[in-house]
């Protein structure tokens, strides 16, 4: 991999803002765009249990009788069995379902992170934050998210944002079990985080710590310590962050695991939550969390996901949540970015094969993340649905840190309404709404 080691000091126009943010550590450029489609956990299946039924008893039940056995329980309504080699979900649905108990049956799919790092570089620009017509590396980007005039207003203080992920960087820990260290990441350290309500549900452990380094870039769009000097800017960077990890270390996670991590957020005081996740399959499981948390209030925002294709990838799909795809440098559609009718808005994703603002890097979205070791920090360009969607829900945390009256239909209208068009006139399938526009959104009135 090729390093660069430099000092750099960002553009006049920033620095009022940045307070003279400079960095000499070593930053690289990544950029993966893996398309993944959902498949299927061998020999395991969900339940789904209609309201009222103890589903701890009623699970155990099942076990009793059909000879299938309990993997676990879920937060709510739901649980996982697994299948003796000897059956299929076919054999068992049927039965399963003629009783009265019994809402659905369905596979337990996995999901995705929709962008994983590759190859290293260096750049110093946030291009994707900067107001329209400011300068990065002297050529205008009128493409950004106007996140500079937002913050003479408003930070995200007061505003909880889960993000259902592989985990962040948040604290120093060492594994009792594995004795793997984990480490706050260093521009991550000013960040306010919900350690207490944190949660792995992939090792069902209270530390949802990083060992992917796709939830740190993402929790670093929302909410990177910004004004220290070091490093990158997030942009609510007053907000709170609850980690919640879903996804393994290989960036996969099954659809049992997400919807507990919903329910989890939206049931510990999430106001926002951000999944730059997905599958190309949709899940009962899923949708009652999605359901769930939107009906407690909850802005859901989800990736549109990498395939290039006309169809939104899930759980982004589903009408409650708000679809994130992704726009290049000079605003149009990156090649990678799914559309289609359940498409609400797009934001900067990047695209690292061009450079388009000419500073000799590729058009990444640059974080502070780790390679390998959680411990091995460095800023990283990614691209991808999942480095656009944490700017839309940075966004909704300003709007409801600035008007914490308002309801999740209105942070969605507010977003949506004040989008900068792009593409044809109006809604389209390619860009949504528009652009999101932080200093729009937070001005907008009911």
């Amino acid at each position: 991999m090729k390093k660069v080691l430099v000092s750099v000091v960002l553009v006049a126009l920033l620095l009022s803002v940045f307070a003279g943010v400079k960095s000499a550590e070593p930053l690289f450029v990544g950029s993966t765009t893996n398309p993944h489609g959902s498949y299927e956990v061998p020999n395991e299946f969900i339940v789904g249990f209609r309201d009222g039924v103890n589903v701890t008893l009623k699970a155990k039940a099942l076990e009793n009788a059909n000879s299938i056995k309990v993997k676990k329980v879920g937060l709510k309504n739901f649980a996982v069995f697994t299948l003796p080699q000897s059956k299929t979900l076919d054999a068992v649905k049927g039965l399963l379902l003629s009783d009265p108990d019994i809402a659905y049956v369905e596979p337990n799919y996995v999901a995705h992170a929709f962008s994983l790092p590759n190859d290293p570089y260096f750049s110093p620009y946030q291009w994707d934050l900067y107001d329209y017509g400011m300068l990065s590396n002297g050529y205008a980007s009128n493409f950004g998210v106007q996140a500079v005039s937002a913050w003479n207003i408003t930070r995200g203080a007061g505003v909880k944002v889960a993000i259902i992920d592989t985990g962040v960087a948040y604290e120093n820990y060492t594994d009792p079990v594995t004795g793997t260290q984990y480490a706050l990441a260093p521009d991550l350290a000013n960040t306010k985080f919900d350690t207490a309500n944190a949660y792995d549900f992939v090792n069902n452990d209270t530390h949802a710590n990083d060992d992917n380094g796709h939830g740190t870039h993402v929790c670093g769009t929302i909410a990177q310590s910004t004004n220290n000097s070091i490093g990158c800017a997030g942009i609510a960077y007053e907000a709170t962050i609850l980690p919640i990890k879903v996804l393994d270390s290989s960036g996969s996670g099954t659809y049992d695991a997400i919807a507990n991590g919903i329910i989890w957020a939206a049931d510990h005081g999430a106001r926002v939550i951000n999944m730059s996740l997905g599958g190309s399959q949709g899940s009962t499981t899923l949708y009652n969390a999605i359901k769930y948390a939107y009906n407690k209030g909850v802005v859901i925002v989800c990736a549109a996901g990498n395939d290039g294709r006309p169809l939104v990838s899930y759980p982004a799909a589903y009408t409650e949540c708000i679809a994130v795809g992704a726009t290049r440098f000079d605003g149009r559609r990156a090649k990678y970015s799914n559309y289609g009718s359940a498409l609400d808005i797009v934001a900067p994703g990047g695209d690292t094969s061009v450079d388009q603002n000419k500073d000799g890097y590729g058009d990444g979205i640059l974080q502070q993340t780790f390679s390998g070791s959680p411990t091995n920090f460095g800023y990283y360009f990614f691209q991808g649905t999942s480095m656009a969607t944490p700017h839309v829900a940075a966004v909704a945390a300003l709007v409801l840190s600035l008007h914490p009256e308002f309801t999740n239909v209105q942070v969605r209208t507010a977003l949506q309404s004040t989008a900068k068009d792009l593409g044809t006139k109006g809604w389209d399938k390619y860009y949504g709404y528009g652009l999101v526009n932080a200093y729009g959104a937070i001005n907008w009135k009911p």
